[in-house]
């Protein structure tokens, strides 16, 4: 009696090359977003697009819940007591921006919570610093002038640090 044909089973890996990293990714991230009621992952990744640099510097999406056969869902943030009345009083806006991106009025509420930058329980969440300010060139008659000022003291450390005062003493706008 003749064998049955063996069938043939698709390659359980992939024979396409390299992959990018994100296509490797992308499904458990996906679970992981879903598990916290976010469908749309973008929320999470370009928060600061869709709210801006100034509110996505003291804010972080938490999680999106949804009442029990109620209309809209909550949206809750976590912040930084010190910036919550801030954006306590700009939620309308948050929210709006929100809702552009889901492209449907899916959050009808926005939640609070407020923490420390860091110790939170949910992976140390922290917030961004304000951006460093750019370095001002300093004329070369005010550096001149700061070290001309302490040029008699002896000690290296403290003529620098004196010259340093100078010149900030000397560029200080009035």
């Amino acid at each position: 009696m003749p064998r049955p044909p063996i069938p043939t089973a698709k390659p359980t890996r992939r024979m396409r090359g390299f992959e990018p990293a994100a296509g490797l990714v992308r499904d458990p991230i996906r679970a992981a977003g879903e598990k916290r009621g976010f469908a749309v992952a973008r929320l999470l990744t370009h928060w600061a697009e869709i709210v801006g640099e100034d509110l996505a510097g003291c804010t972080r999406p938490v999680k999106v819940g949804y009442a029990q056969g109620g209309m809209g869902a909550t949206l809750t943030l976590l912040t930084s007591g010190a910036v919550a009345p801030m954006v306590e009083m700009q939620k309308d806006v948050i929210k709006a921006k929100v809702n552009a991106c889901y492209g449907y009025a899916a959050i009808s509420r926005i939640a609070l919570t407020q923490t420390a930058s860091t110790g939170f329980a949910e992976g140390q969440a922290e917030f961004r610093p304000a951006p460093k300010l750019a370095k001002v060139a300093v004329d070369p008659a005010v550096l001149a002038k700061a070290a001309e000022t302490a040029g008699g003291v002896q000690d290296t450390g403290l003529r620098d640090a004196l010259a340093l005062l100078a010149q900030n003493v000397l560029t200080r706008t009035k």
